[in-house]
């Protein structure tokens, strides 16, 4: 039997107005109907609802009985060692799924939510934030793109030393004005406010790490596009003025329109790659953290946020983070990650 079957069963067995009440609410609110709806029709608020709805869920249509008490609120040993062993099976729980658990299985209905983090506590189970994992991504393939980059660096060692060729780790930043949000120490019963007029006001910013000498080299820009790529390659050129580039980035639209396709042909002229004047090569797809860029992008913003109270404007939050990264000198373990010595491959 299925709870609206169970609610329904309810109802043509009670007599009280209150239970009735109560269960058409839950009902009504399971079939879909909105809370002003039910508000308006019944005459009851909506945390009512919203209470006899979430009490339903948990405890069952019994608790919409007038003076229900409820069942008892322990559980024996042998019950405990059972419930923490199903608890143990698991990789995650809700404590929804703990609640129903114990009440199907027991018919136990703990009063206070500490006696189920007690359980879930012993089960070795803690409260943890998620964290996001692209589902696209292939650990495989960025080994492999790992690999084929360390074998290009070593193929352009010479040149790399020689200062003929340099080597550029490319990412797009956009910086919000709410990006300076952050944590920060202060009294318990104090709000820590910075005033924000638009919080989605942005700048985009492109930049490029040298893989050699690990300057970092920024630029501001009105949006992430083929022409403003263009422009931003143009930029670097003629600050490694004589140089050949070659370009580590990822597979953004704008890194391989046919706009940009065209620039590098008309460039390299059909030059073999051993002779391009730019030559390009993608990270794999769905793996940023695969560029140090990334993590220069982060402390910038962490570095904003470290002095938030000086940011009472746009164009404050945009110098301190110009100025934290832009002409910096970055040395930190994962800008080694491609480095092609033989120790390291």
């Amino acid at each position: 039997m299925n709870l609206i079957d169970e609610l329904n069963d309810f109802l043509n067995k009670t007599r009280d107005a209150r239970e009735i009440k109560r269960a058409i609410a839950v009902k009504m609110r399971l079939l879909g109907k909105s809370s002003r709806e039910i508000e308006e029709l019944l005459g009851v608020s909506q945390s009512f609802i919203s209470n006899w709805k979430n009490r339903v869920l948990v405890e069952g249509v019994e608790c919409l009985i007038v003076n229900h008490k409820g069942s008892q609120g322990y559980l024996t040993s042998e019950q405990k060692e059972k419930t923490i062993n199903w608890l143990e099976k698991k990789e995650t729980v809700k404590l929804s799924e703990l609640q129903k658990y114990l009440r199907e299985e027991y018919n136990i209905i703990f009063q206070s939510a500490q006696s189920y983090y007690s359980l879930l506590k012993e089960a070795k189970m803690s409260w943890k934030k998620t964290q996001k994992y692209n589902p696209k991504k292939d650990d495989e393939l960025i080994e492999y793109k790992k690999k084929e980059i360390k074998e290009k660096l070593a193929y352009w060692q010479v040149e790399i030393e020689n200062g003929t060729l340099t080597v550029f780790m490319i990412d797009e930043c956009h910086l919000l004005w709410g990006d300076i949000i952050g944590y920060v120490w202060g009294r318990t019963n104090m709000r820590i406010e910075v005033p924000i007029k638009n919080e989605k006001e942005r700048q985009t910013y492109y930049g490029a790490l040298d893989y050699k000498t690990k300057e970092f080299i920024v630029k501001a820009y009105p949006a992430g596009n083929t022409e403003n790529t263009i422009n931003f390659i143009k930029y670097l050129q003629e600050k490694r003025a004589g140089n050949k580039l070659a370009l580590l980035w990822d597979g953004a639209t704008y890194h391989c329109s046919e706009q940009f396709r065209e620039f590098l042909s008309r460039l390299n002229d059909n030059l073999e790659e051993e002779n391009r004047l730019i030559n390009c090569i993608k990270f794999a797809p769905n793996g940023p953290e695969q560029n140090p860029v990334e993590d220069i992008w982060l402390k910038g913003k962490n570095f904003v946020r470290k002095y938030y109270y000086l940011c009472n404007s746009f164009k404050m939050v945009k110098w301190l983070f110009e100025f934290f990264i832009n002409g910096q000198i970055f040395d930190f373990p994962k800008i080694y990650e491609y480095d092609f010595s033989p120790q390291l491959i």
